[in-house]
């Protein structure tokens, strides 16, 4: 059950409307990292929670989140004013419009939505569920939620970058702290459940745990402590990365039925390639400046 408090969380005070700055302001209404993704991320995990303690905390910042929703849709709105009530009335040229949104995605804004808020993000790219990745074990969630509210707080820096009202640079402030605090509630949560890595409950297998492939190799390489010390088994050698486990690196099943085997090799007869073939191509019939070579070309 939810109850709605009219004072927002963090009073906005906007200085002057700017549609454009609106339309950035989506960002953390409806974008990846916003607001709504955030309290759903968290609202869901916190129905699925069996844990009494961290049940509570997801569902206090699940609420806290749209209270958060609730301020950036505000500064949204207070930003659309004009141009909202310059719609409604009829009272702005076409030209007018363009010039004032800059033809950018508050075109949308203000076509659409008639200035308001709407649950998309910076380029009009509609809000998704897919935001949510919940994976339903707390060892995992928990592990997602720091860096969500981490990638949040890196938004709202980038936000306060981009205006200079002051107004707006203190709530959007607000909202950044509140990530941080977020973050360490949710490390405080990951941290008191004992082991919390790796996470679920298979361990991994001890032959592979403590390797590390060195794949990308050349100018640059260098030793440190995510792959190399006592820690570590550096694996560089090219055959040594492939088959690991002892195999020939193949991939094959071992048993077809009768009529999966049959079924295979009529494909396999029907799909085969002519390799005494050299048919001509539609490419080199229609071939042109810059094509390359072609049995065309090479023909006397």
């Amino acid at each position: 059950m939810f109850m709605h408090n009219k004072r927002l969380m963090y009073t906005v005070r906007v200085e002057q409307p700017d549609p454009v700055l609106a339309t950035l302001m989506l960002e953390q209404f409806g974008g990846p990292q916003g607001e709504l993704a955030a309290a759903m991320r968290y609202f869901t995990q916190g129905l699925g929670e069996d844990d009494a303690g961290r049940k509570d905390l997801l569902l206090d910042i699940a609420t806290e989140e749209l209270s958060h929703l609730e301020i950036i849709g505000s500064i949204v709105t207070m930003l659309n004013k004009g141009v909202k009530g310059a719609l409604a009335e009829g009272t702005i040229e076409a030209m007018e419009l363009r010039h004032l949104t800059q033809n950018s995605t508050s075109h949308s804004e203000a076509i659409l939505f008639g200035g308001g808020p709407a649950l998309v993000n910076s380029s009009g790219v509609p809000w998704t569920a897919a935001y949510v990745d919940t994976i339903g074990d707390p060892t995992a969630d928990f592990r997602s939620n720091i860096a969500a509210e981490a990638r949040a707080k890196l938004v709202y820096e980038r936000l306060i970058n981009v205006t200079d009202d002051p107004g707006i640079k203190d709530a959007l402030r607000f909202l950044m702290t509140r990530e941080v605090a977020h973050q360490k509630s949710f490390e405080k949560a990951l941290y008191s459940i004992e082991p919390n890595f790796p996470p679920g409950k298979l361990p991994g297998d001890p032959e592979f745990t403590d390797l590390y492939m060195d794949m990308s190799q050349g100018e640059g390489d260098t030793a440190d402590p995510w792959n190399s010390g006592d820690q570590w088994t550096v694996v560089s050698s090219r055959d040594e990365q492939a088959a690991l486990d002892g195999g020939d690196g193949s991939a094959s099943v071992a048993r077809f039925t009768d009529s999966q085997a049959a079924a295979l090799e009529a494909m396999a007869a029907r799909t085969a390639s002519r390799l005494d073939a050299d048919p001509t191509t539609g490419a080199e019939l229609g071939q042109g400046p810059g094509a390359g070579t072609t049995k065309q070309t090479l023909e006397p």
